[in-house]
C-alpha cells in the first residue's frame, strides 16, 4: 500500500527508467508564453492581475520593478507547477525536495554571494543584532550564522512538505472508498472536494510564501 501512496511522486515514468516526468517543470513555459499572443485572454488577465499584486509588495523592498521581475517569475513558476500538480495523474515537481531545494539553495547562494562580495560590512552587521550585550556577541554570531545557513533547507522543506501532505491525504481518502457502501463513498467524495479546495489554496499560499521569504532574504543584502 505504501508504494501506491507514494507512486504519484515517482519521477520514473516508463519501463526504461527515463525520468520523463521532470518535463512537467516546463509546463510553465507552454502556459505563460502563448498567452501573450492572445490580447483578450482571460488567463492572461488573471496572471497579469496576480503579477501586479505581487509586484507591488516586491517593489516596496527593491525600490524598482526591474529588480523584482525575477521573483515575480519565480512566484508564477511555483504557482503554475503547484496548480498542475492538483490534476489527476500529473507529476508534481515542486513536491520533490530535490526540486524545491535546488531552487531555494540557488537563490540563497546568489543573494549571499552578492551580499558578501558587495556589502560585506552590512552582512557582518546582520550577525550581531543592535543592542546585543558584549558577552553574548559570540553566541549571537553563531546563532545568526546557523540561522542563515539553514534558510534554503527550511524554504525547501516547507514547500515540499505542504504539497506532499495534501496529496497523501487525497490518496488515502481514495483508497478508503474501495468496496464500501454508497453512503461512505459519497461522504468521502465530498471530503475530497473540500480537500481539493484546500489544496488549491495551499498551492497559492506556498508559492506566495516561497517568493516572499526569498524577497525578505534578498532585502538583507
Amino acid at each position: 500500500m505504501m508504494s501506491n501512496i507514494f507512486s504519484s511522486f515517482d519521477p520514473m515514468s516508463s519501463s526504461f527508467s527515463f525520468q520523463l516526468n521532470w518535463i512537467s517543470m516546463f509546463i510553465f513555459l507552454s502556459v505563460v508564453y502563448p498567452l501573450y499572443w492572445i490580447s483578450s485572454s482571460k488567463a492572461l488577465s488573471t496572471i497579469s492581475e496576480i503579477s501586479f499584486y505581487i509586484s507591488k509588495e516586491f517593489i516596496l523592498l527593491f525600490k524598482s520593478y526591474k529588480n523584482s521581475l525575477f521573483l515575480i517569475t519565480l512566484f508564477l513558476f511555483i504557482l503554475i507547477n503547484n496548480g498542475f500538480g492538483l490534476m489527476p495523474y500529473t507529476f508534481t515537481s515542486t513536491s520533490h525536495i530535490a526540486m524545491s531545494f535546488s531552487m531555494s539553495f540557488t537563490i540563497w547562494l546568489i543573494f549571499m554571494s552578492y551580499g558578501w562580495i558587495n556589502n560585506s560590512n552590512k552582512m557582518f552587521a546582520h550577525l550581531v543584532p543592535l543592542g546585543t550585550p558584549l558577552l553574548l556577541m559570540p553566541f549571537m554570531v553563531l546563532i545568526e550564522t546557523i540561522s542563515n545557513i539553514i534558510r534554503p533547507i527550511t524554504l525547501a522543506v516547507r514547500l515540499a512538505a505542504n504539497l506532499t501532505a495534501g496529496h497523501l491525504l487525497l490518496v488515502l481518502l481514495g483508497d478508503s472508498m474501495v468496496n464500501k457502501s454508497f453512503f461512505i463513498v459519497l461522504s468521502v467524495t465530498l471530503a475530497q472536494f473540500a480537500l481539493m479546495t484546500l489544496e488549491a489554496a495551499v498551492a497559492m499560499i506556498q508559492a506566495y510564501v516561497f517568493a516572499t521569504l526569498s524577497t525578505l532574504y534578498a532585502s538583507e543584502v
